[in-house]
């Protein structure tokens, strides 16, 4: 659909390193933009996809490796940014990236209004973590509470974590969008929301419209467009 330039970032060495590899390697030539959400991204890098016929379900191919996370305050998810791909943080609490999946953000340009609901969500999110977090630290005693019925017990645990969450919090201080995070998605766009969440490592320079394309096409099942959308991933 036409050319994609991209510079990959030095603040990030594991995941520019490793694109370049497997760039120079032709890993990614033939591979499809297989996962397409309108107003929110593109995503490729699956090795299965190659050749993979309509219909099959793709995004779960990867090169056998994670990358630690690389994930910077200062590198947002602004549009045109290069993200890795990653599992979910039930499965993956250190969130590493996968070694070849990636996500070019498309997302939305977002109203003052909008900014200021997102920044509660955020905080909200954060909070959310901290919880999650004390959850799998207490995971033996809560399944040991589970295996003996005992309620009572389980709803103090509760109402204990939910206290040291909150300690947790008022000591980390309010949790918001920094002033470039609001100035660049009411004007630029993206999606803040994943902010923190993953690594950015690029940023596209030239072709920013070709992503526009893309992320226009028609999808079927699983977000694949109908129509294939091959890469071929050149260093230069």
């Amino acid at each position: 659909m036409g050319d994609i330039i991209v510079k990959l970032y030095d603040e990030t060495p594991l995941h520019r390193d490793n694109f370049l590899k497997l760039a120079g390697e032709g890993f990614f030539d033939g591979t499809l933009f297989h996962r397409v959400i309108k107003n929110f991204m593109i995503q490729g890098g699956d090795p299965e996809s190659k050749g993979a016929p309509a219909g099959k379900s793709l995004g779960t191919g990867g090169t056998g490796y994670t990358i630690p996370a690389e994930i910077k305050p200062e590198l947002i998810h602004k549009r045109g940014a290069l993200a890795a791909a990653r599992l979910g943080d039930e499965m993956n609490p250190k969130r590493e990236s996968s070694g070849c999946q990636f996500y070019i953000v498309w997302g939305e340009v977002y109203n003052p209004g909008k900014m200021a609901q997102l920044g509660k969500q955020m905080q909200m999110q954060a909070e959310q973590g901290v919880f999650n977090e004390l959850v799998q630290q207490h995971r033996k005693e809560i399944m040991d509470l589970r295996k003996n019925r005992d309620q009572a017990g389980l709803m103090a645990l509760q109402d204990k974590l939910i206290a040291e969450t909150k300690a947790i919090m008022k000591e980390k201080g309010e949790i918001g969008l920094s002033d470039i995070q609001k100035e660049t998605y009411t004007t630029v766009g993206g999606t803040p929301f994943l902010d923190g969440q993953y690594t950015v490592f690029g940023e596209v320079e030239e072709g920013l419209d070709i992503v526009g394309k893309i992320q226009e096409v028609a999808t079927a099942r699983g977000d694949r467009p109908k129509e294939d959308v091959t890469m071929k991933v050149t260093v230069i």
